[in-house]
């Protein structure tokens, strides 16, 4: 039988590499903590489900080996290039079937929205979860009858990501999932803060960033 695959992409939670828009705002030791809280519960969160199998791609590729990743996944290099060469690249080597492809900050990712982005790969080529900054929180491709090449030419980290994406698909059939937001600044943030269970997961991690992954 052919699997779904979910893959997270992620950073080291090293300090003043992760967040680092963010750190200027509330601090580099808060963003980065708060980053790895963000990451291992949506792991946790994401990385049992029967219905598919759960990877993190990680940068720098050297991290891929460290044993203080979450538990619940397995765990691979990203490789080099812009963010589409390295989504691409995933979406070229993963085994066959469906792969949908997450960040690490976003907090309200659900089971259901996972659910919902292999069942839209069931008639869909590809689908998307866009994010409220003209961005996107998922993307993802059904690979057959091939793989589609969908970042050329994409504008990354501003409000035309999402449609540079788009406009690499015409022709083919394309799903969105709900709108979600990242925590990228202290806006963002402090939204994020408001929530109960928020608070607690970034209160419950202090002390918890690697010292071997700021080492590295």
């Amino acid at each position: 039988m052919i699997a779904n695959r979910l893959v997270i992409m992620a950073k080291a939670p090293v300090l003043g590499r992760v967040k680092t828009r963010l750190g200027r705002e509330v601090g580099l030791v808060e963003a980065t903590r708060c980053y790895r809280a963000m990451l291992w519960a949506l792991v946790r969160r994401l990385g049992h489900d029967p219905r598919w199998q759960t990877w993190l791609a990680v940068a720098p590729d050297s991290a891929a080996a460290h044993a203080a990743w979450p538990p619940d996944a397995g765990v691979l290099g990203q490789g080099g290039g812009d963010l589409g060469c390295r989504m691409q690249r995933l979406f070229d080597r993963m085994p066959p079937g469906p792969v949908l492809i997450v960040g690490s900050d976003i907090p309200d990712i659900a089971r259901r929205d996972i659910a919902e982005g292999f069942r839209a790969l069931g008639t869909n080529d590809a689908v998307f979860g866009p994010a409220c900054d003209g961005g996107y929180w998922l993307v993802g491709q059904r690979r057959r009858p091939r793989i589609v090449r969908m970042f050329e030419n994409v504008r990354w980290s501003g409000a035309h990501a999402l449609e540079d994406t788009l406009a690499n698909l015409e022709g083919l059939r394309v799903a969105r999932l709900r709108l979600l937001e990242d925590v990228d600044d202290a806006e963002s943030y402090r939204r994020w803060r408001r929530q109960p269970l928020a608070r607690f997961r970034c209160s419950s991690s202090r002390g918890m960033i690697s010292t071997k992954l700021q080492g590295m």
